[in-house]
């Protein structure tokens, strides 16, 4: 009896010994599994707030660009006005040839009736309009050195600005490419910071991930090598689409010279020139300039200076600006005289022009508007970046897509800071008789978070911040995605099945890829 008691105590020992261990291990088992959700937890908000930030980076990217691009339409508008200036200076000399011109033909006139003893007075007046005609001239010639010696700062000032183009777009792929490194491995220009504050010791992106990132930012911009979007634009349409911007920029007065022009005076000329061509010189009469006219402007050609540029297709291979009309000389009875004047510079890869050629010092160089392939714009050829629009909603019309994928061990690794792991694998070894050792996993391997981030073009209007009380409310979203206005915004976004399982398997995870093939048609 006393032995069959002993032998009940034994098993309730060893009953009581088992369901301590169990007991352990569950305890064990729930603080490794608090342990691994507050890491999985902290794991997605990195990778969250990892595709936000560089999202952002390639906003600001974007946003760089518009501005800049707006730089370079800025320099062309200003190579307009220097090309204005530049002719109304060249024009003086000749709008005082035009006034020699005339006088010699009064004085003409006047020396054909200057026959006689009754007339007389033509013989006087033949060498009045004669000495008239030699001041005119003098003062062109004086005119035209003036114009002559600006020539030499309007060439320096033309290539400061040539070269600028090029400086600013040289800026432009230097934010590219830091940009572009930065969202291929998920750490570099300040990204590394965001990790070891949200989740220390987490992996950067796996390389695939990272060159499906770069060849969203590529996509994005027009001219960039990429797959998976539209072709690129020929250099000369994408010439064609800043030079339209930077004629339609333009002020009106190097646009179009005729609206400042009363009564036929071109009153931007300079007032005392203005005085001595009208009454200094010629004296008593009637002497105006007529149908006085001008405009500067990025042409095809200094022969087409006065196309419509969207019509004709202008990629902008020249900066040209003329200056013209007719000198009208009515003086004593004679016949008056006309002559037309006119004056024109232009800049062009081979060295550009300057008629008259009296006012001329130099070559004017001018590269042209996207003067090279995408590819050599490095360094020179007047390049920008345009945006390449896709017209699949799929895509999202062009706006590039950025992706994050991050893995960390959800264990700490360390039984002296986590006790409740028992030992740096997070497993135990049990064995039991005959049957052999088995191994129980206690604390989890490693986690994966996977996030998206959207960069999408939007114009805040007033309207939108009012809270949508007019018809018009929401017409910022009317505008098209563009390179031009600096209105690029980030943010996190949602994701097909189909979009995950392509952004998994560039990661490596085919097993997860898999596992989201089940899903198609679910949005994540």
């Amino acid at each position: 009896m006393r032995a069959e008691r002993r032998l009940k105590r034994g098993q309730t020992l060893v009953l009581g010994a088992l369901s301590f261990l169990v007991l352990a291990l569950m305890v064990t088992l729930s603080f490794n599994l608090s342990q691994a959700l507050r890491a999985k937890i902290s794991l997605q908000q990195h990778s969250d707030s990892l595709a936000y930030s560089m999202a952002v980076m390639e906003a600001r990217a974007l946003n760089y660009y518009a501005v800049t691009n707006r730089a370079i339409a800025a320099s062309y508008v200003a190579m307009n006005s220097l090309h204005a200036y530049m002719a109304a200076a060249s024009v003086t000399g000749e709008m005082m040839q035009a006034g020699s011109d005339n006088f010699s033909f009064i004085a003409f006139q006047e020396g054909l009736q200057c026959g006689s003893k009754k007339r007389k007075k033509h013989c006087r007046h033949a060498r009045e309009a004669m000495q008239i005609s030699r001041e005119y001239s003098n003062a062109a010639r004086s005119y035209a050195r003036k114009a002559r010696g600006l020539e030499g700062y309007f060439i320096s000032s033309t290539d400061a600005l040539d070269r600028m183009v090029d400086a600013l777009h040289a800026s432009q792929r230097q934010v590219h490419g830091r940009t572009r490194e930065a969202v291929s491995d998920g750490m570099s220009h300040g990204l590394r910071a965001l990790a070891l504050f949200n989740a220390p010791g987490v992996s950067g992106l796996p390389g695939g991930l990272g060159s499906l990132n770069a060849n969203e930012l590529d996509c994005a911009v027009d001219g960039m090598e990429c797959t998976g979007s539209v072709p690129s634009s020929s250099p000369r349409a994408r010439a064609q689409v800043l030079t339209e911007i930077s004629n339609a920029t333009r002020p009106g007065w190097p646009a179009n010279r005729a609206g400042l022009i009363t009564d036929g005076v071109p009153w931007h000329l300079h007032p005392q020139f203005l005085d001595e061509l009208r009454h200094q010189i010629p004296g008593d009469g009637t002497h105006e300039p007529k149908g006085h006219a001008g405009t500067a402007k990025t042409a095809l050609g200094e022969a087409r200076i006065h196309e419509k540029g969207q019509e004709a297709g202008n990629p902008g291979t020249t900066i040209a600006a003329d200056e013209h009309g007719t000198m009208f000389n009515k003086w004593s009875h004679v016949f008056p005289g006309t002559s037309r004047y006119s004056a024109r510079i232009w800049s062009d890869a081979n060295g550009g022009g300057h008629s008259p050629g009296s006012a001329h010092s130099g070559n004017h160089r001018f590269e042209g508007v996207n003067a090279k392939a995408f590819k050599a714009c490095a360094s020179r050829g007047n390049c920008f970046m345009k945006f390449r629009a896709n017209p699949d909603p799929r895509r999202d019309w062009g706006q590039p897509r950025v992706y994050s994928y991050v893995t960390q061990s959800l264990r700490m690794g360390d039984p002296a800071m986590a006790p409740w792991e028992l030992n740096a694998s997070g497993e135990v070894t049990l064995t039991h008789g005959e049957q052999g050792a088995s191994k129980l996993t206690l604390a989890p391997g490693e986690g994966a978070g996977l996030s998206k981030a959207l960069v999408y073009y939007h114009r805040f209007d007033n309207e939108d911040l009012r809270g949508g009380r007019s018809p018009e409310a929401g017409s910022g979203w009317r505008e098209p995605p563009n390179l031009f206005a600096p209105y690029w915004r980030a943010k996190l976004h949602p994701m097909t099945s189909e979009e995950a399982e392509r952004v998994l398997r560039a990661a490596g995870n085919s097993e997860a890829a898999q596992l989201v093939q089940g899903a198609q048609g679910l949005t994540l």
